[in-house]
């Protein structure tokens, strides 16, 4: 989408609005959440914590996703993909700082689970703390280079330190 964006603005509107369908029907077929991802949330939730959800994919797709399984009160806020703003998706830390500004909280103090190398940038971009979520064996070390805070390989882990914090 970037590169339709760059190539002519009228080509990445049309792809962005063919794309943002096509994200919210594929949610259907998306399967069930991460392992652990829902004991996350809940533990979060349970401790005080709000949780936004950033994505590069729409936000439509993302609030699907989430009625889909449930997870509406676990999840505060959505900040999707800008529409017509590719360059403002991960790593750009925008996505970041609106949910910050959305949730009326202080970007540096926010933490970021991410699995991607663009969410490791855009929360170093943001000054927010960042877990890398290695769900595939070659992002521990990827993630380990970009300098995350720390790096875990099972969702479970991270709602089990939020139930003991």
């Amino acid at each position: 989408m970037r590169i339709a964006h760059e190539a002519n603005a009228e080509l990445g509107r049309e792809v962005e609005q063919a794309l943002t369908p096509a994200e919210v029907e594929a949610v259907a077929l998306a399967g069930p959440p991460t392992p652990g991802a829902v004991e996350a949330l809940q533990a979060a939730h349970a401790s005080g914590r709000a949780v936004a959800v950033v994505s590069n994919n729409s936000a439509e797709c993302v609030q699907r996703f989430v009625e889909l399984h449930g997870l509406a009160d676990y999840v505060a806020k959505i900040v999707g993909r800008p529409t017509g703003q590719p360059h403002l998706m991960k790593p750009n830390p925008f996505p970041l700082i609106t949910a910050a500004e959305r949730m009326h909280m202080d970007v540096t103090n926010c933490m970021l689970i991410g699995d991607s190398l663009t969410d490791i940038q855009a929360a170093h971009a943001a000054g927010t703390t960042v877990i890398g979520y290695a769900n595939k064996p070659h992002k521990a070390d990827l993630f380990a280079e970009a300098q995350a805070d720390t790096i875990t390989d099972e969702m479970q882990t991270i709602a089990d330190a939020l139930t003991t914090a």
